[in-house]
């Protein structure tokens, strides 16, 4: 079947629930060196600005404004001692060793989306992939093991450039649509949780003015508890700003509202 479209998803926070595996481990990495923890909503702040995809980068930085904001003598940790303690929290061990012996944070995560999903997808013509920060292991991991799915589509830590640099975006588009990237090319649509994944579809469309992206948005899950209402409208608010064309509450939400994106 040719391919009526394409879509492309992120995987934390849209995929998986990350409240409590990485964005704690960020919380408590940033503790570990600074004897003070950012809360989800600092984090948020920060992602905010489009540019901290990479939790390791985003914990550094928080260290560093907190230092900044103390007046601190301390001396800032360096990139690999930020990895180091990242990933004993994250996976509990090497994360290069088999998945059964992780006992980390990532044990944490819930899934978000129905398997399925992408059934419906694959039987309308519209092909899928996955673009994601995370590395490999961690991804594939959730997508594989978790999932079920079988070769999945992905981009991931390593693969290409941080998040919104959109190379990774297109280079795993026009592979999965065997064809290049413009006006005789279907509609290409990116489902994300941050402001950085909405400027990668923003930058994407610099590059390619004839081409249709569609990007999706969603808050984090943390956002969606009722008692967040307001954080999260706020955020969806942002999301908007920085150009996002649709905004969705849950992930399983594109079962509906394919039809109408291609």
């Amino acid at each position: 079947m040719k391919a009526v479209g394409l879509i492309l998803f992120d995987i934390d926070g849209v995929i998986r629930d990350v409240t409590n595996s990485y964005r704690l481990s960020v919380k408590k990495t940033v503790a570990n060196f600074c004897k003070w923890e950012p809360t989800t909503f600092d984090i948020d702040e920060l992602k905010n600005e489009g540019i901290w995809n990479n939790d390791w980068d985003l914990s550094l930085e928080l260290i560093k404004r907190f230092m900044m904001r103390n007046n601190s003598t301390n001396t800032l940790p360096s990139r690999t001692d930020i990895i180091k303690n990242f990933e004993k929290l994250y996976f509990g061990c090497d994360p290069e060793k088999n998945h059964i012996h992780w006992s980390g944070f990532i044990k944490n995560e819930k899934i978000l989306v129905d398997k399925d999903l992408f059934d419906i997808l694959t039987a309308n013509g519209i092909k899928w992939g996955f673009v994601s920060g995370a590395e490999q292991a961690s991804a594939k991991f959730i997508l594989e093991n978790r999932l079920k799915l079988k070769n999945p589509p992905l981009i991931a830590m390593g693969d290409a450039p941080d998040k919104p640099n959109p190379e990774g975006f297109l280079r795993l588009a026009k592979n999965l649509l065997d064809n290049d990237i413009g006006h005789n090319c279907p509609p290409i649509a990116y489902v994300g949780d941050t402001i950085a994944d909405v400027q990668t579809v923003n930058n994407s469309r610099q590059l390619f003015p004839t081409q249709k992206f569609i990007s999706i948005a969603i808050s984090p899950p943390h956002l969606q508890i009722k008692s967040n209402i307001k954080k999260r409208l706020q955020y969806e608010s942002k999301l908007k700003a920085a150009g996002a064309n649709l905004i969705i509450q849950s992930i399983n939400e594109i079962k509906e509202i394919y039809k109408k994106l291609f």
